[in-house]
């Protein structure tokens, strides 16, 4: 069997076309969706990142504002001026573009930004939120994972998942997400001793490790889901996963393609997550 294609870009399409109506919507009772983006240095991968942020935002009718700033920048320059957004009614989401340079620290940044605004979901009082289960803005790429699974109709509760990563930014809380939605969650990093004898056992893998086709058909159960997060540039120019698609997709039930899947979300829930901000001033 061929697995069924998870197409993350008409999932994203379908969310933006959603949340431009619900723009129209604020902007008729006088609240125009605020983004701020700040970026540092001329980092290629980041200043793509932040045009992809730009087009999506002002597609769907929001206000962004760019704050494209010299690597020599210092950290306190840095904390001033999200100290100016935090103060600013005009602006509902603030996100500062990582990585940071190694003078900056990324956890005295994260910090710095106000919970209401961290539409990026760093903030340890909304990581807080999202492990006791309470409503908060959820980090952007784990929450689109959730939205991608939720697509394919399948019921999450009581699944064996496997997280293959264990970063703050994906892998942990995707991880936390699942175990909300009542699954089963084991997580694998570099330290672990057998990978494959975890994640054979998987209904779901998600694999965040950032290592070009890491994972093999022989390590994944027949007719699992497999959710790819990884973009990974090969020597040719061309992108892929952390998992070997061609072989996996004849293993999976469900896939998610390198570019096409995971990516395409994570700025359409950062847009969820600034709409959702701007109605808070409502209430």
């Amino acid at each position: 069997m061929t697995a069924t294609i998870i197409d993350g870009k008409e999932t994203a399409k379908e969310k933006r076309e959603q949340l431009a109506k619900e723009v129209e919507e604020l902007k008729q009772k006088g609240v125009t969706p605020g983004l701020a983006v700040i970026l540092i240095g001329d980092d290629p991968a980041s200043l793509s990142y932040v045009r992809g942020k730009k087009k999506a935002a002002e597609a769907m009718g929001m206000h962004f504002q760019l704050d494209h700033l010299d690597a020599s920048l210092t950290e306190e320059e840095l904390l001033q001026l999200i100290d100016q957004y935090n103060t600013n009614d005009q602006f509902h989401g603030i996100l500062v573009q990582l990585p940071l340079p190694k003078h900056i620290s990324e956890k005295a940044v994260i910090e710095r930004i106000s919970p209401e605004k961290d539409v990026d979901g760093f903030h340890p009082l909304n990581i807080g939120k999202m492990l006791l289960g309470e409503d908060t803005f959820l980090p952007c790429t784990p929450a689109g994972i959730i939205e991608l699974l939720h697509k394919t109709g399948v019921d999450l509760s009581g699944k064996e998942v496997v997280v293959v990563g264990r970063s703050n930014i994906v892998g942990k809380p995707v991880g936390q997400l699942l175990l909300n939605e009542n699954a089963t969650v084991t997580y694998c990093h570099s330290r672990t001793a057998n990978i494959s004898e975890h994640t054979l056992k998987a209904d779901i893998l998600v694999v965040a490790v950032g290592r070009a086709n890491f994972i093999k058909a022989d390590q994944i159960k027949q007719g699992a889901i497999v959710i790819d997060v990884g973009v990974n540039r090969l020597d040719t120019g061309k992108l892929v996963g952390d998992v070997d698609f061609e072989e996996a997709k004849e293993k999976a039930s469900y896939i998610t393609p390198v570019p096409g899947g995971v990516g395409p979300m994570t700025i359409t829930m950062l847009a969820h997550n600034t709409v959702k901000s701007a109605k808070r001033t409502l209430a």
